[in-house]
């Protein structure tokens, strides 16, 4: 998949929020190099469907995924080791473009297919150690849209935030936003066509860790 520089739109809109930084940039891939992009990710990128441990069980996700990076840079997700995939080379692409634009460095990306309405993700933050602190986290949206949340964790009054995420959109999370937020992507009763999400982190390599 060859990516070109000029498809990158970087206009984008800053949404204010308490304890973070969050901008989110409507329509970073053209339209039609998002089609393709779909495309072929479903195709390649080797999904499958992971169990976590929730409350003491073992429980299959709503959603498939998948972990890809540089090596040694694994990932543990309540109680569920992911060893990388090696980069595909759309992904390593698209990581290289991020980076250019954002500042931040990124090492892996967690990719996520939502089949339809019924697919989610819980409340919760991208917080854990092996993030370190601060960690930035751009999020990728391709196909259908869906709605991302956003609740403070601790000043209850504030209102939960709401962003419709776009077929192409990027939307880039940091600062000390992951350890006062949680964010999900609730179920849906609509009829919802499938969305692939990728999210690239930078994961503290396994040798640098105590």
């Amino acid at each position: 998949m060859n990516i070109q520089s000029p498809l990158f739109d970087t206009v984008k809109e800053e949404l204010p929020i308490h304890d973070g930084n969050l901008a989110y940039y409507p329509k970073w891939i053209d339209e039609s190099e998002s089609f393709a992009l779909f495309d072929a990710l479903r195709q390649d990128i080797q999904w499958q469907q992971s169990t976590i441990r929730l409350y003491g069980k073992q429980v299959t996700i709503p959603r498939l995924n998948a972990w890809y990076g540089d090596e040694h840079c694994s990932y543990e997700y309540s109680g569920t080791h992911f060893a990388p995939n090696p980069w595909l080379p759309a992904l390593l692409k698209i990581k290289t473009q991020i980076e250019a634009l954002s500042g931040f460095r990124f090492n892996s990306v967690l990719a996520n297919c939502y089949r339809d309405g019924k697919d989610s993700v819980a409340w919760h933050s991208d917080d854990e150690p092996e993030l370190g602190r601060n960690p930035a986290v751009a999020s990728i949206s391709l196909g259908a849209e869906r709605q991302f949340q956003l609740k403070h964790r601790h000043h209850k009054e504030l209102e939960t935030q709401n962003i419709l995420l776009g077929h192409g959109s990027l939307l880039l999370m940091s600062g000390e936003l992951q350890h006062h937020w949680h964010h999900q992507i609730a179920k849906s009763q609509k009829q919802v066509g499938e969305r692939i999400n990728l999210t690239f982190r930078y994961v503290i390599p396994d040798s640098e860790r105590r």
